[in-house]
């Protein structure tokens, strides 16, 4: 696991109040006091404290999640069907790697600017898509390995959550419910099925606006993805990014990112979640 800057763009807590840890652990069963000196202890210590101290030592208050590339590998449903969406259309079928482009971004963006679509033919091509997609690939697919029991895990805590996927909500409900997730959001934020709201900065604002109408601390939000949309459209509205490493986005897609992790319990471990044993 890697980090850049994580005091700062976390907010983490103060290094004096850090120097308190032991003092504020010690006190917390008996003096409300104690607990205002929580600072940043080891992650093995949290399922020893309180829940209040729990929360003052952690560096987020809300999670927003990507969906493919970042919970699921979703890629063999897509590509197949983007392949028989070509063949229907009568057009050459692009190669598995040039398919795999498409995997992430907003699907009519994707059309744009790798098939070369007008605005029309874009819309054709979405409305060819959509039922191969709904009734044959939305369910190829798979969760990588630990990240349902990561996701439970940040449900269990403290932390709110929500999806935030380039993928409209329809199918991203799907997929969740599909493999049993569903549950573990508070909020579901995607594209819009008709897809007006398929940039990343929108579907993270329309998360936001969602969290913030529940109630949600959104006083230190944090976007978890695999592609440089997730990190630049969560910039836009100035929440960090721990980029997963095992999705779809190459190594350089990582600049501008908080931390990068190469595994669910590095994910929690960059979240100040302590992980349970699998």
């Amino acid at each position: 696991m890697t980090f850049a800057g994580l005091s700062a763009a976390a907010d983490a807590p103060a290094a004096d109040e850090a120097d308190d840890a032991d003092d504020a652990a010690d006190d917390a069963a008996g003096a409300d006091s104690g607990e205002d000196d929580a600072g940043s202890l080891p992650t093995g210590a949290l399922w020893l404290m309180p829940p209040r101290l729990v929360a003052m030592s952690r560096p987020y208050t809300a999670v927003l999640f990507d969906l493919d590339g970042t919970i699921v590998d979703s890629a063999p449903g897509i590509t197949a069907s983007l392949a028989a969406m070509f063949a229907q259309m009568g057009l050459p079928i692009p190669t598995p790697a040039e398919l795999l482009a498409y995997v992430g971004p907003p699907l009519m963006d994707s059309f744009r600017e790798l098939a070369g679509f007008d605005e029309a033919t874009a819309a054709r091509a979405l409305s060819v898509y959509r039922p191969i997609y709904h009734d044959r690939g939305v369910y190829d697919a798979r969760v990588y390995p630990g990240l349902d029991r990561t996701v439970w895990e940040i449900h269990d805590s403290d932390l709110v959550l929500s999806l935030a996927t380039s993928k409209p909500e329809t199918p991203a409900r799907m997929v969740l419910k599909h493999f049993g997730l569903l549950p573990a959001f508070d909020e579901l934020a995607g594209a819009s099925d008709d897809e007006v709201r398929s940039k990343k900065a929108d579907v993270v604002a329309e998360a936001l606006r969602r969290l913030s109408a529940d109630g949600a601390d959104l006083s230190r939000p944090v976007m978890v993805g695999d592609r440089s949309i997730d990190v630049q459209g969560a910039a836009e509205h100035g929440i960090p990014t721990i980029f997963v490493s095992w999705g779809y986005g190459p190594p350089e897609e990582q600049a501008g990112a908080l931390a990068v992790v190469d595994n669910a319990d590095e994910l929690l471990d960059a979240l100040g979640i302590a992980h349970r044993a699998a």
